[in-house]
């Protein structure tokens, strides 16, 4: 399956909703559950074994991806806004739990996430913001966002997770 066209459909996030994802080690969709399913408007044969970014919308900041990768990969957990794509090209707006599967011995096996509805008010903050992010990303570089989010959360003396726990109480 080629990755969707984007168009402006938005797709709501039921209010108690749990979106559902495991990856392998690669990346690789190895379970889903029917309210991940649903969202994507995609069969279980469509989605399991596809890159899990298949569902990355372009309007997302790598900066945000980079930040959850480094985390993660430190069996860190993190808390973080994001924009998918759903097969039909519209998006939805999550507030992700992304965290290392960890083994016996402390390896990591895989990856899981659990998602839930985004707050609508924080998503008036987190769309200007990560707008900005993708812009300095198109017109310098990556490094550019990094230093934009950096001095931003420096500005207002937090870290990501909790500048975006403290929006998702909002």
């Amino acid at each position: 399956m080629q990755k969707p066209i984007p168009n402006n459909k938005e797709h709501n996030v039921g209010a108690d909703a749990f979106l559902v994802s495991k990856t392998d080690t690669h990346g690789k969709i190895t379970y889903c559950n029917e309210p991940f399913i649903k969202i994507v408007g995609a069969s279980e044969q469509d989605i399991l074994g596809k890159p899990h970014n298949i569902i990355r919308h372009p309007d997302m900041p790598r900066i945000i991806f980079k930040l959850l990768w480094d985390k993660v990969k430190n069996k860190e957990e993190i808390f973080a806004y994001v924009k998918n794509l759903s097969f039909d090209g519209g998006h939805y707006w999550v507030y992700a739990n992304i965290t290392a599967s960890i083994d016996q011995s402390g390896s990591i096996i895989g990856y899981y996430s659990v998602r839930r509805k985004a707050n609508p008010k924080a998503l008036q903050v987190i769309e200007p913001l990560y707008a900005k992010l993708l812009e300095l990303e198109k017109t310098g570089s990556m490094e550019a966002s990094s230093a934009y989010l950096t001095d931003l959360l420096n500005q207002k003396g937090v870290s990501y997770e909790e500048f975006s726990n403290t929006l998702q109480r909002l």
